[in-house]
């Protein structure tokens, strides 16, 4: 096991100096990992967390998030962000925020490369279709299908399903919003979460590392700032519209002040450079504000504490509150994008349906490896199935088996 069994996760390692510039006593130290489901042995050449980022990049469900919709349907246009380019910002805004708060990067960013592995065909309209569709089998979570993706779907290994990716890591994945049980969960956890925690305890009652924490955080700065962009983009709003949110009116004003005329295309870039490090610089602060409070020792101090340590301010995030409503009545709810997310959901719903009366219609692989049609675990088969899907690769199976596609335009 790539692991020092006299060691466990929690524990400080000497290499944790605290010193400036040096690791955080609160840092998971991969030298502690919990390691693996299964045991395997160390690499030579890289830690525990590197080696899982590097699995996650090189695994299938990686590679198919280049077409499934952030937003905007792939087709809508070369510019618009995909669910692999909104990882990757993720990334890199998360890797970012890590060596600031000088805790495991690798960590960090395999996190942040892995926590919409599970997103299925064009985004949140097909997260609702395929949740209504497991309404009797426990329903349909993206972060738990994530867990389903690394632990059980990906089948490359000779010796093990999944990723067999490290404790910390699948911890981070699926708590990176916060605990999932007890009187800090602000979510129910799904069943799958609960099944795969029973096999391998992911403590799912105490916060998540700062790394995870970290990610998740970097995961709302790159959303609502792309979002801004691709809405922009898409001609949903103009700046004197978008400049009567404060946060962004802000950003606007400073950016002319400084080039005075500037308009389309570059103006928006720098104002969203500037919203990206007016957030990511208020996250830092506010976390070092809290760490300083709760003193942590180690990384299981973190886990235990009575709140997140990784926030934004109460007043940045306020006037962030405000910034997502306006997306939300802009950009998310716009006409055009309510009409082709809700035949978006139709085709998922359509396949799910189709799928469920005849086993025959899927290919011969997940035929093959189908539990008895009419059962729960079927029903789940066929929605991992078609979790894993791309928009492109959903509508051409949709037009494969129906008269009649949408266009979804």
């Amino acid at each position: 096991m790539s692991i020092d069994h006299r060691r466990t996760g929690d524990q400080a390692s000497p290499a944790k100096t605290g010193a400036l510039g040096g690791i955080s006593p609160y840092a998971v130290d991969p030298a502690a990992s919990r390691g693996r489901l299964k045991p395997e042995p160390p690499s030579a050449t890289r830690s525990p967390y590197q080696r899982d980022r590097d699995r996650i990049l090189h695994a299938t469900a990686f590679r198919r998030l280049n077409y499934k919709t952030q937003v905007f349907i792939y087709h809508e246009g070369d510019h618009y962000r995909s669910r692999l380019t909104h990882s990757l910002e993720v990334a890199q805004i998360a890797r970012s925020l890590a060596r600031t708060l000088r805790v495991d990067e690798d960590l960090t960013e395999a996190l942040a490369l892995a926590h919409d592995l599970g997103h299925p065909p064009f985004g949140h309209a097909g997260e609702r279709s395929l949740d209504a569709a497991m309404e009797d089998g426990g329903g349909f979570d993206h972060n738990a299908q994530s867990l389903r993706v690394v632990t059980e779907l990906e089948k490359k290994y000779a010796s093990f399903d999944g990723l067999n990716l490290t404790w910390e890591t699948l911890e981070g994945l699926v708590k990176h919003g916060g605990p999932l049980l007890g009187p800090k969960a602000t979510k129910s956890a799904p069943e799958s979460v609960l099944a795969y925690s029973a096999k391998q305890d992911l403590e799912l009652a105490t916060f998540a590392s700062v790394e995870a924490q970290a990610a998740s955080l970097a995961d709302d700065i790159a959303y609502n700032n792309h979002d801004v962009d691709d809405g922009y983009r898409a001609g949903f709003f103009t700046f004197a519209e978008l400049g009567e949110v404060p946060i962004a009116g802000r950003a606007l004003a400073e950016v002319r002040s400084v080039y005075p005329g500037l308009d389309g295309p570059r103006l928006l870039y720098e104002a969203n450079r500037r919203l990206i490090t007016a957030m990511i610089e208020d996250v830092i602060a506010e976390t070092s504000r809290r760490l300083e409070a709760l003193a942590p020792r180690t990384a299981g101090d973190v886990r235990h504490a009575a709140s997140a340590v990784v926030a934004f301010s109460e007043a940045v995030q306020s006037e962030l509150d405000e910034l997502r409503a306006f997306l939300a009545a802009r950009v998310y709810r716009n006409p055009r994008i309510t009409r082709i997310m809700g035949d978006a959901e139709g085709v998922v719903a359509d396949l799910f349906r189709r799928y469920s009366l005849d086993a025959a219609v899927l290919p011969q692989e997940w035929r093959e490896q189908a539990p008895a049609r009419g059962t729960q675990a079927y029903a789940r088969h066929v929605c991992d199935f078609i979790a894993g899907m791309t928009d492109r690769y959903a509508l051409a199976e949709h037009r494969r088996l129906f008269d009649a596609t949408p266009d979804l335009r």
